[in-house]
Order: C-alpha cells, then structure tokens, then sequence
C-alpha cells in the first residue's frame, strides 16, 4: 500500500489512511506494539474505543515521528514517504501557540 500522500484527496481522509496503516502496521509487530502501549499507558483492551480518538492517533503518529528508526521501518514496510506521517501527524496535532502558525 503506497500513500504519497498526494494533493488528490482531502487532508483529513489522507490522515485517516495514516493513522489507520501505523495502527495495522503496529498491530501486526507484537513487540513493537507493546512498546507504544506501554509508552501510551494505552492498555489492549481500550484500544478498541481509543481509535476513535483524535488525541490517540496524534499520540500513534507522534510514537512513530519520536523515533527515527521506528518511523523508516514503518515506512519501508508500508510503502509510505516521511512526508506523509509528518502531514498527518501536522493535521492531527495542529499548529501551536508557539509554533508561528495559525
């Protein structure tokens, strides 16, 4: 499944497609897995009812964009450029204060 991440959908859809192939993608690694659970506090049984949270899919992105090694092996493994977990991980966490954007 190659995501480009490419300007013909809409942002929001493209960050669903995201979110949903770092979940696959962790799922299907049991360790690597237990490793965002136990970093999240997330425990197996609320992930169910957790996907549906915008806050946790930032945090699932954000696990991913924290670990250099982690966000390429997802990315190899899925077909997917860098670019696109950063642009879903901008849509899901939304500019700052801070950050200058607005």
């Amino acid at each position: 499944m190659r995501m480009d991440y490419s300007g013909n959908r809409n942002e929001a859809a493209q960050a669903e497609e995201i979110a949903g192939a770092v979940l696959g993608w962790l799922a299907g690694d049991p360790e690597m897995l237990g490793r965002f659970l136990a970093l999240s506090g997330v425990q197996p049984q609320q992930l169910r009812d957790a996907v549906a949270d915008p806050q946790f899919l930032a945090g699932m992105i954000d696990f991913l964009m924290g670990h250099e090694p982690t966000l390429m092996a997802f990315c190899e493994a899925t077909g997917t450029k860098p670019e696109a977990v950063a642009a879903a991980s901008h849509y899901y966490t939304k500019p700052g204060f801070g950050s200058g954007e607005y």
